[in-house]
Protein backbone atom coordinates (compact mmCIF):
# COMPACT_ATOMS: atom_id res chain seq x y z
CA UNK A 1 0.00 0.00 0.00
CA UNK A 2 1.58 3.29 -0.89
CA UNK A 3 1.59 6.68 0.75
CA UNK A 4 -1.00 7.94 -1.18
CA UNK A 5 -3.47 5.13 -0.34
CA UNK A 6 -2.76 5.41 3.20
CA UNK A 7 -2.84 9.31 3.47
CA UNK A 8 -5.04 10.77 0.67
CA UNK A 9 -8.72 10.59 2.11
CA UNK A 10 -7.50 11.32 5.57
CA UNK A 11 -9.81 14.20 7.20
CA UNK A 12 -10.21 15.68 10.39
CA UNK A 13 -13.48 13.78 11.58
CA UNK A 14 -13.73 16.01 14.64
CA UNK A 15 -13.85 19.18 13.00
CA UNK A 16 -15.84 17.82 9.95
CA UNK A 17 -18.89 16.24 12.12
CA UNK A 18 -18.76 19.90 13.96
CA UNK A 19 -19.11 21.55 10.62
CA UNK A 20 -22.05 19.20 9.02
CA UNK A 21 -23.85 19.50 12.79
CA UNK A 22 -24.00 22.85 12.54
CA UNK A 23 -24.89 23.30 8.42
CA UNK A 24 -28.08 20.73 9.38
CA UNK A 25 -28.87 23.17 11.90
CA UNK A 26 -28.92 26.11 9.99
CA UNK A 27 -30.08 23.80 6.88
CA UNK A 28 -33.33 22.78 8.99
CA UNK A 29 -33.95 25.94 10.71
CA UNK A 30 -33.27 28.74 8.40
CA UNK A 31 -33.38 27.72 4.79
CA UNK A 32 -36.20 24.60 4.95
CA UNK A 33 -37.81 26.17 7.90
CA UNK A 34 -38.49 22.70 9.61
CA UNK A 35 -38.67 21.57 12.94
CA UNK A 36 -36.24 18.18 12.71
CA UNK A 37 -35.00 15.42 10.27
CA UNK A 38 -36.54 12.13 9.16
CA UNK A 39 -33.87 9.39 8.29
CA UNK A 40 -34.86 6.15 6.75
CA UNK A 41 -32.05 3.79 8.18
CA UNK A 42 -31.38 0.29 6.71
CA UNK A 43 -28.76 -0.65 8.75
CA UNK A 44 -25.98 0.23 5.97
CA UNK A 45 -23.19 2.49 7.18
CA UNK A 46 -24.64 5.62 5.24
CA UNK A 47 -27.88 5.88 6.47
CA UNK A 48 -26.50 4.98 10.00
CA UNK A 49 -24.09 8.03 9.64
CA UNK A 50 -26.65 10.44 8.34
CA UNK A 51 -28.80 9.81 11.33
CA UNK A 52 -26.03 10.14 14.20
CA UNK A 53 -25.29 13.62 12.15
CA UNK A 54 -28.81 14.36 12.75
CA UNK A 55 -28.88 14.07 15.87
CA UNK A 56 -25.31 15.59 16.77
CA UNK A 57 -27.21 18.52 14.85
CA UNK A 58 -30.60 18.37 16.66
CA UNK A 59 -30.55 15.74 19.27
CA UNK A 60 -32.13 12.74 19.28
CA UNK A 61 -35.50 14.10 20.35
CA UNK A 62 -35.90 15.82 16.85
CA UNK A 63 -34.85 12.99 14.39
CA UNK A 64 -37.30 10.81 13.73
CA UNK A 65 -35.71 7.12 11.64
CA UNK A 66 -37.79 4.48 9.52
CA UNK A 67 -37.27 0.86 9.21
CA UNK A 68 -38.72 -0.20 5.50
CA UNK A 69 -38.21 -3.85 5.00
CA UNK A 70 -39.65 -6.27 2.44
CA UNK A 71 -39.99 -9.42 1.48
CA UNK A 72 -35.98 -9.43 -0.08
CA UNK A 73 -34.63 -7.30 2.61
CA UNK A 74 -31.75 -8.96 4.97
CA UNK A 75 -32.77 -9.77 7.98
CA UNK A 76 -29.14 -8.30 9.43
CA UNK A 77 -29.70 -5.20 7.94
CA UNK A 78 -32.98 -4.60 9.92
CA UNK A 79 -31.47 -6.08 13.28
CA UNK A 80 -28.84 -3.51 12.74
CA UNK A 81 -31.35 -0.40 11.84
CA UNK A 82 -32.82 -1.13 15.60
CA UNK A 83 -29.74 -1.49 17.45
CA UNK A 84 -28.72 2.38 15.95
CA UNK A 85 -31.72 3.19 16.55
CA UNK A 86 -31.59 2.12 20.09
CA UNK A 87 -28.17 3.51 20.39
CA UNK A 88 -29.06 6.93 19.56
CA UNK A 89 -32.22 7.31 21.86
CA UNK A 90 -34.16 8.06 18.21
CA UNK A 91 -38.19 7.62 18.01
CA UNK A 92 -38.83 4.90 15.04
CA UNK A 93 -41.18 3.43 13.19
CA UNK A 94 -41.10 -0.14 11.12
CA UNK A 95 -42.87 -0.21 8.12
CA UNK A 96 -43.47 -3.70 5.89
CA UNK A 97 -43.65 -2.24 3.03
CA UNK A 98 -43.58 -5.78 1.03
CA UNK A 99 -48.07 -5.69 0.80
CA UNK A 100 -47.78 -2.79 -0.90
CA UNK A 101 -45.18 -3.48 -3.35
CA UNK A 102 -47.22 -7.11 -4.12
CA UNK A 103 -50.44 -4.51 -5.01
CA UNK A 104 -48.68 -2.33 -7.44
CA UNK A 105 -47.26 -5.34 -9.12
CA UNK A 106 -43.49 -4.56 -8.39
CA UNK A 107 -42.87 -8.99 -7.76
CA UNK A 108 -44.76 -9.70 -10.44
CA UNK A 109 -43.66 -7.80 -13.27
CA UNK A 110 -39.80 -8.60 -11.75
CA UNK A 111 -40.46 -12.01 -11.53
CA UNK A 112 -42.10 -12.07 -15.31
CA UNK A 113 -38.98 -10.73 -16.90
CA UNK A 114 -36.80 -13.13 -14.56
CA UNK A 115 -38.22 -16.07 -16.23
CA UNK A 116 -38.01 -14.74 -19.29
CA UNK A 117 -34.57 -15.49 -19.18
CA UNK A 118 -34.96 -18.14 -16.78
CA UNK A 119 -38.10 -20.24 -17.12
CA UNK A 120 -37.67 -22.46 -14.22
CA UNK A 121 -37.16 -19.47 -12.08
CA UNK A 122 -40.01 -19.65 -9.66
CA UNK A 123 -41.51 -20.19 -5.97
CA UNK A 124 -38.37 -20.53 -3.12
CA UNK A 125 -35.33 -18.80 -5.84
CA UNK A 126 -33.38 -16.25 -5.12
CA UNK A 127 -31.64 -14.16 -7.89
CA UNK A 128 -29.70 -10.83 -7.92
CA UNK A 129 -28.20 -8.76 -10.94
CA UNK A 130 -24.42 -8.66 -11.77
CA UNK A 131 -22.35 -6.31 -14.01
CA UNK A 132 -19.60 -7.57 -16.48
CA UNK A 133 -17.34 -5.64 -19.12
CA UNK A 134 -16.48 -2.13 -17.82
CA UNK A 135 -13.51 -2.82 -15.93
CA UNK A 136 -12.21 -4.55 -18.97
CA UNK A 137 -12.69 -1.64 -21.56
CA UNK A 138 -15.84 -3.17 -22.84
CA UNK A 139 -19.07 -1.75 -22.61
CA UNK A 140 -21.17 -3.11 -19.83
CA UNK A 141 -23.52 -5.94 -19.74
CA UNK A 142 -25.69 -7.21 -17.27
CA UNK A 143 -26.29 -10.93 -16.41
CA UNK A 144 -28.58 -12.69 -14.06
CA UNK A 145 -27.60 -14.73 -11.07
CA UNK A 146 -29.81 -17.05 -9.54
CA UNK A 147 -30.08 -20.24 -6.88
CA UNK A 148 -32.39 -22.28 -7.33
CA UNK A 149 -34.48 -23.86 -3.94
CA UNK A 150 -31.51 -26.74 -3.81
CA UNK A 151 -28.58 -24.64 -4.25
CA UNK A 152 -28.01 -24.55 -7.94
CA UNK A 153 -26.85 -21.48 -9.63
CA UNK A 154 -27.66 -20.24 -12.47
CA UNK A 155 -26.12 -17.59 -15.17
CA UNK A 156 -28.06 -16.47 -18.07
CA UNK A 157 -27.65 -13.05 -20.31
CA UNK A 158 -30.27 -10.53 -20.33
CA UNK A 159 -32.41 -9.02 -22.83
CA UNK A 160 -32.32 -5.12 -22.55
CA UNK A 161 -35.80 -4.81 -22.07
CA UNK A 162 -35.80 -7.74 -19.35
CA UNK A 163 -33.32 -5.88 -17.27
CA UNK A 164 -34.98 -2.40 -17.58
CA UNK A 165 -38.25 -3.94 -16.42
CA UNK A 166 -36.38 -5.91 -13.30
CA UNK A 167 -35.13 -2.51 -12.60
CA UNK A 168 -37.89 -0.61 -12.87
CA UNK A 169 -39.72 -2.97 -10.65
CA UNK A 170 -37.30 -3.08 -8.47
CA UNK A 171 -37.08 0.59 -8.01
CA UNK A 172 -40.47 0.65 -7.08
CA UNK A 173 -38.80 -0.06 -3.39
CA UNK A 174 -37.06 3.26 -3.10
CA UNK A 175 -40.06 5.07 -4.34
CA UNK A 176 -42.30 4.00 -1.72
CA UNK A 177 -39.81 4.02 0.81
CA UNK A 178 -39.66 7.59 0.60
CA UNK A 179 -43.36 8.32 0.09
CA UNK A 180 -43.30 7.12 3.68
CA UNK A 181 -40.43 9.23 4.97
CA UNK A 182 -42.16 12.41 2.81
CA UNK A 183 -45.55 11.31 5.16
CA UNK A 184 -43.81 11.51 8.25
CA UNK A 185 -41.85 14.40 7.20
CA UNK A 186 -45.28 16.51 6.66
CA UNK A 187 -46.62 15.38 9.59
CA UNK A 188 -44.01 16.40 11.82
CA UNK A 189 -42.99 19.75 9.80
CA UNK A 190 -39.82 17.72 9.62
CA UNK A 191 -37.15 17.60 6.31
CA UNK A 192 -35.89 14.28 4.83
CA UNK A 193 -32.86 13.58 4.74
CA UNK A 194 -31.21 11.80 1.60
CA UNK A 195 -28.33 9.74 2.53
CA UNK A 196 -25.88 8.88 -0.30
CA UNK A 197 -21.93 9.01 -0.17
CA UNK A 198 -20.09 10.58 -2.53
CA UNK A 199 -19.44 7.80 -4.93
CA UNK A 200 -23.49 7.43 -4.91
CA UNK A 201 -24.12 11.17 -5.67
CA UNK A 202 -21.09 10.85 -8.13
CA UNK A 203 -21.81 8.15 -9.88
CA UNK A 204 -26.23 8.16 -10.16
CA UNK A 205 -26.33 5.38 -8.19
CA UNK A 206 -29.42 6.33 -6.59
CA UNK A 207 -33.30 6.37 -7.82
CA UNK A 208 -34.66 9.16 -9.18
CA UNK A 209 -37.65 9.98 -7.27
CA UNK A 210 -36.69 7.20 -4.83
CA UNK A 211 -33.70 7.00 -2.27
CA UNK A 212 -32.47 10.42 -4.98
CA UNK A 213 -35.15 12.39 -3.43
CA UNK A 214 -34.72 14.40 -0.10
CA UNK A 215 -34.91 18.00 1.46
CA UNK A 216 -30.40 17.75 2.57
CA UNK A 217 -27.35 15.46 1.97
CA UNK A 218 -25.41 15.69 4.56
CA UNK A 219 -22.53 13.19 4.08
CA UNK A 220 -22.77 13.53 -0.45
CA UNK A 221 -19.59 15.18 -0.19
CA UNK A 222 -17.88 12.35 1.85
CA UNK A 223 -15.98 8.89 0.17
CA UNK A 224 -17.63 6.03 1.65
CA UNK A 225 -14.10 5.55 3.87
CA UNK A 226 -14.86 8.88 4.86
CA UNK A 227 -18.30 7.58 6.04
CA UNK A 228 -16.81 4.64 7.68
CA UNK A 229 -14.26 6.57 9.36
CA UNK A 230 -16.95 9.22 10.84
CA UNK A 231 -19.03 6.27 11.84
CA UNK A 232 -16.03 4.90 14.14
CA UNK A 233 -15.43 8.78 15.39
CA UNK A 234 -18.95 9.17 16.13
CA UNK A 235 -19.01 6.03 18.10
CA UNK A 236 -21.57 3.94 16.55
CA UNK A 237 -22.21 0.46 17.37
CA UNK A 238 -19.65 -2.64 15.88
CA UNK A 239 -21.90 -4.46 13.88
CA UNK A 240 -22.65 -1.04 12.13
CA UNK A 241 -19.32 0.12 11.89
CA UNK A 242 -18.38 -3.26 10.38
CA UNK A 243 -21.39 -3.40 8.02
CA UNK A 244 -20.53 -4.51 4.22
CA UNK A 245 -21.93 -2.45 1.56
CA UNK A 246 -24.42 -4.47 -0.28
CA UNK A 247 -27.48 -3.49 -2.27
CA UNK A 248 -30.25 -5.32 -0.05
CA UNK A 249 -32.68 -5.03 -3.31
CA UNK A 250 -32.04 -8.68 -4.62
CA UNK A 251 -33.05 -12.04 -2.75
CA UNK A 252 -29.52 -12.91 -3.10
CA UNK A 253 -26.70 -11.60 -1.61
CA UNK A 254 -25.52 -8.51 -3.37
CA UNK A 255 -22.37 -6.23 -3.18
CA UNK A 256 -22.64 -2.77 -4.80
CA UNK A 257 -19.29 -3.65 -6.61
CA UNK A 258 -20.73 -6.15 -8.49
CA UNK A 259 -24.17 -4.41 -9.61
CA UNK A 260 -23.13 -0.86 -10.15
CA UNK A 261 -19.72 0.38 -9.17
CA UNK A 262 -16.51 -0.93 -11.20
CA UNK A 263 -14.67 -1.74 -7.73
CA UNK A 264 -14.63 -2.42 -4.25
CA UNK A 265 -15.70 0.72 -2.45
CA UNK A 266 -11.92 1.45 -1.10
CA UNK A 267 -10.54 1.22 -4.40
CA UNK A 268 -13.59 2.94 -6.11
CA UNK A 269 -12.70 5.85 -3.50
CA UNK A 270 -9.05 6.45 -4.65
CA UNK A 271 -10.21 5.86 -8.29
CA UNK A 272 -12.74 8.73 -8.09
CA UNK A 273 -9.86 11.26 -6.18
CA UNK A 274 -7.39 10.46 -7.97
CA UNK A 275 -9.89 11.16 -11.51
CA UNK A 276 -10.84 13.97 -9.77
CA UNK A 277 -7.30 15.22 -9.03
CA UNK A 278 -5.98 14.34 -12.41
CA UNK A 279 -3.82 11.75 -11.31
CA UNK A 280 -2.84 9.97 -14.15
CA UNK A 281 -4.28 6.11 -14.86
CA UNK A 282 -0.41 5.05 -15.06
CA UNK A 283 -0.23 6.16 -11.13
CA UNK A 284 -3.92 4.71 -10.09
CA UNK A 285 -2.59 1.45 -11.67
CA UNK A 286 0.44 1.40 -9.34
CA UNK A 287 -1.72 2.05 -6.49
CA UNK A 288 -4.16 -0.40 -7.03
CA UNK A 289 -2.32 -3.01 -8.42
CA UNK A 290 -3.74 -3.00 -11.53
CA UNK A 291 -2.79 -2.43 -14.99
CA UNK A 292 -2.68 0.73 -16.83
CA UNK A 293 -4.78 -0.50 -18.98
CA UNK A 294 -7.74 -1.16 -16.76
CA UNK A 295 -7.01 2.03 -14.89
CA UNK A 296 -8.13 4.01 -17.49
CA UNK A 297 -11.29 1.51 -18.08
CA UNK A 298 -12.20 2.61 -14.55
CA UNK A 299 -11.71 6.73 -15.79
CA UNK A 300 -13.96 5.79 -18.68
CA UNK A 301 -16.08 3.76 -16.75
CA UNK A 302 -16.60 6.76 -14.51
CA UNK A 303 -16.59 8.99 -17.03
CA UNK A 304 -19.47 7.40 -18.80
CA UNK A 305 -22.14 6.96 -15.49
CA UNK A 306 -21.51 10.75 -14.85
CA UNK A 307 -22.82 11.43 -18.48
CA UNK A 308 -25.59 8.59 -18.89
CA UNK A 309 -26.82 9.79 -15.00
CA UNK A 310 -26.71 13.20 -15.17
CA UNK A 311 -30.22 13.39 -16.02
CA UNK A 312 -31.02 11.59 -11.96
CA UNK A 313 -29.56 15.12 -10.87
CA UNK A 314 -31.33 17.38 -12.98
CA UNK A 315 -34.86 19.32 -11.68
CA UNK A 316 -37.90 19.06 -14.21
CA UNK A 317 -36.83 21.08 -17.22
CA UNK A 318 -39.28 23.78 -17.86
CA UNK A 319 -41.33 24.06 -21.42
CA UNK A 320 -41.60 27.90 -20.76
CA UNK A 321 -40.04 30.48 -18.17
CA UNK A 322 -40.99 31.53 -15.25
CA UNK A 323 -39.40 34.26 -14.43
CA UNK A 324 -40.87 35.26 -11.39
CA UNK A 325 -39.02 32.24 -9.57
CA UNK A 326 -35.84 31.77 -11.38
Amino acid sequence: MTVLQRNVLDIDYQQEADRIAERLREITARQLHRRGLVVAISGGIDSSVSAALAVRALGPDRVFTLILPEQDSSDDSAARAHILAQHLGVRTETVDIAPALAAIGCYRHRDTAVRNALPEYGEGWKFKIVIDGGTEGRINRFRLIAESPDGARHERDLALADYLTIVAATNFKQRIRKTLEYFHADRLNYAVVGTPNRVEYDQGFFVKNGDGSADVKPIAHLYKSQVYGMARFLGLPERVCAAIPTTDTYSLSQGQDEFYFALPYQQMDLALWSLNHDVPAADLATDLGISEAQAQAVYDDIRNKRRTTRYLHSPPVLVGEVAELE
